[in-house]
């Protein structure tokens, strides 16, 4: 019998959080679609894990998280390793937080939510809280997202108030962090990892329209490239 792919969750998990339910099921959806099974492992922010045990790791919503430096570590290891990687909502934060410090070199790079008085501010208050609301999604030819949706169109639900600052936008998309969808008004709402396999970060929490027969595309394509792995 084919082993039991296994996908680490960096989060601190709370049964009371619908997004940490829903990653949940939205993985099972995907593993029932790809007729596979799948292990789901929820890793403690403020724990030391052995994270080349997996084939996949997904930075779940729900920030801030226990331990920052614990969340950034994960995906730092997913994005260095070749790990197929999907962070949603704060894991879309905290993909921005890693590749600012760890890439661009700002040791400072910071987030609003826990810091908000820090000199360089990657993550800042939307204009606008998304918390709530279900939007539409424009998402860009010829990339991963693209082929992940195998569209450029999507409706898809948001829950939360922060995001990447448009000031930091160019830099990061020079340095291979690139916006692969926006909002009908350009806003950033899906960054990709060029060059590796799969490195992917939304502002929205795609698991959350996820449906059994009816996986969501962005979570069936993470939990393909881990298979593939």
């Amino acid at each position: 019998m084919a082993r039991a792919i296994r996908i680490g969750v960096i989060g601190d998990f709370d049964e009371s959080n619908t997004t940490h339910v829903a990653t949940n099921t939205g993985i099972q959806h995907a593993a029932e679609a790809l007729g596979h099974e799948f292990e789901v492992v929820w890793l403690p922010t403020d724990k030391p894990h052995h994270l080349g045990g997996f084939d996949g790791l997904f930075c779940s919503p729900g920030s801030p998280y226990r331990s920052l430096h614990g969340a950034l570590q994960g995906i730092r290891f997913a994005r260095e390793n070749g790990i197929p990687f999907l962070g949603t909502c704060g894991g879309f934060q905290h993909l921005v937080l890693e590749y600012a410090r760890n890439v661009l070199g700002f040791a400072d790079a910071d987030h609003a939510e826990t810091n908000p008085y820090a000199s360089q501010l990657f993550i800042t208050p939307l204009s606008c809280s998304l918390k709530g609301k279900t939007m539409n999604l424009e998402v860009r030819p010829q990339t991963r997202s693209a082929a992940a949706y195998g569209a450029l169109h999507s409706t898809e639900n948001y829950y939360c108030n922060f995001g990447l600052n448009p000031q930091y936008t160019a830099q990061l998309e020079a340095a291979g962090l690139g916006v692969t969808g926006t909002d009908a008004d350009g806003e950033v709402r899906i960054m990709e990892v060029e060059g590796h396999p799969f490195c992917i970060g939304t502002l929205f929490v795609p698991q959350a329209r996820s449906e059994r027969g009816r996986p969501h595309p962005l979570v069936l394509a993470f939990c393909r490239a881990a298979m593939q792995r």
